[in-house]
C-alpha cells in the first residue's frame, strides 16, 4: 500500500522576510527581529519615508540587506505590487507579516460609510492583496513560508467607537484561518498575533517605558513593549514553529483572560502601529 506524498515544508531558515508599515513601532520591532535571525528584509511605509530609513538602518546593522517601498493600502489592488516589487529586490519572499494598519474612534450612528470603508480598506483588504501576492511567491518557490497578520485583542474583544477597527481585525483574523487551510498543501503556515497596549506611537507612547505605566486592568499590570510583540512573530517565523497553524497568539499581558476589559480604554490612534 502506498503512502501519501509528504508535505512540503519549509526545514531551511527563512531568508527574506517583508513588513509591512514598518516604519515605527510594531512594524519596526520585528523587523529587526527579523534582521537579527539573518533574514534580508524588506520594509513598507505609507508617509513616513524616514522612518522607514531608520528601520532599514537599524536592520542593516544586523548584517543583513534591506529594501524599501512605499505602500499605499488606500489604493489597492494595485498598491500590493509593492510586494512584488520587494520579493524582487530581495530574491524572493519567505515571510510576509502584515503589519500596516489604521483606525479611528467613533461610535456607530456617527460613522460615515467613507471611514469605515477606508478602515476596512486599509486592515482587510490591504492584508487579503498583500498575502495572497506573498502567497504566490511562495507557491512558485516551493519551499513553504510563512504569513503572520498583525491583527489586535479586539479580533477578539468589542471596543467601543470602534466598529470598523473591530470588524476589520475579526476579518483577518477569519482570512487568517481560511489561507491556513488553503495553504498548508504548500507548507505554507499563516497564523495571526493579537497585540493588546503596547507602547507604541500608535498608542501615544512612542519611547515610553512600559514598565513606569502601572495598568490595573492587565494582570501583567502595565503594557506591552513592541519588542514583546515582534519575538513571538520572530518565533512564528521559524522551522520550529512549522507545526503551528491557523492560530491567533494574543500578546496582551493576559488582558482577554479577564473580565474586566476596558472596551472604552484609548488603545491605539489612528495612523500605523
Amino acid at each position: 500500500m502506498s503512502r501519501p506524498a509528504p508535505l512540503p515544508e519549509q526545514t531551511d531558515q527563512p531568508r527574506t522576510a517583508v513588513v509591512t508599515g514598518s516604519d515605527s513601532g510594531i512594524g519596526r520591532a520585528i523587523a529587526v527581529a527579523l534582521a537579527g535571525g539573518g533574514l534580508d528584509v524588506g520594509i513598507t511605509y505609507h508617509s513616513d519615508e524616514a522612518g522607514a530609513a531608520a528601520t532599514a538602518q537599524e536592520a542593516k546593522e544586523q548584517g543583513v540587506s534591506t529594501a524599501v517601498r512605499r505602500l499605499d493600502l488606500t489604493g489597492l489592488p494595485t498598491a500590493a505590487a509593492a510586494i512584488d516589487e520587494l520579493a524582487d529586490e530581495l530574491g524572493g519572499v519567505d515571510v510576509l507579516v502584515n503589519n500596516a494598519g489604521t483606525g479611528f474612534g467613533q461610535p456607530v450612528m456617527e460613522t460615515d460609510f467613507d471611514s469605515w470603508r477606508e478602515t476596512l480598506s486599509v486592515d482587510l483588504d490591504g492584508a487579503f492583496a498583500c498575502a495572497q501576492r506573498a502567497a504566490r511567491h511562495m507557491i512558485d518557490a516551493g519551499r513553504g513560508g510563512r504569513i503572520v497578520n498583525i491583527t489586535s485583542v479586539h479580533e477578539h474583544a468589542p471596543k467601543h467607537s470602534a466598529a470598523a477597527y473591530c470588524a476589520a481585525k475579526a476579518g483577518v483574523g477569519a482570512l487568517t484561518k481560511v489561507m491556513a487551510i488553503e495553504l498548508a498543501e504548500h507548507g505554507i503556515t499563516v497564523n495571526s498575533v493579537a497585540p493588546g497596549e503596547i507602547s507604541t506611537p500608535m498608542t501615544g507612547q512612542d519611547n515610553a517605558d512600559p514598565t513606569e505605566r502601572p495598568r490595573a486592568g492587565i494582570p501583567l499590570r502595565r503594557p506591552g513593549h513592541a519588542r514583546e510583540v515582534a519575538a513571538v512573530v520572530a518565533f512564528l517565523a521559524t522551522p520550529a514553529a512549522g507545526y503551528v497553524t491557523g492560530e491567533s497568539l494574543a500578546v496582551d499581558g493576559g488582558l482577554l483572560q479577564t473580565s474586566c476589559l476596558d472596551t472604552n480604554a484609548p488603545m491605539w490612534r489612528t495612523g500605523e502601529r
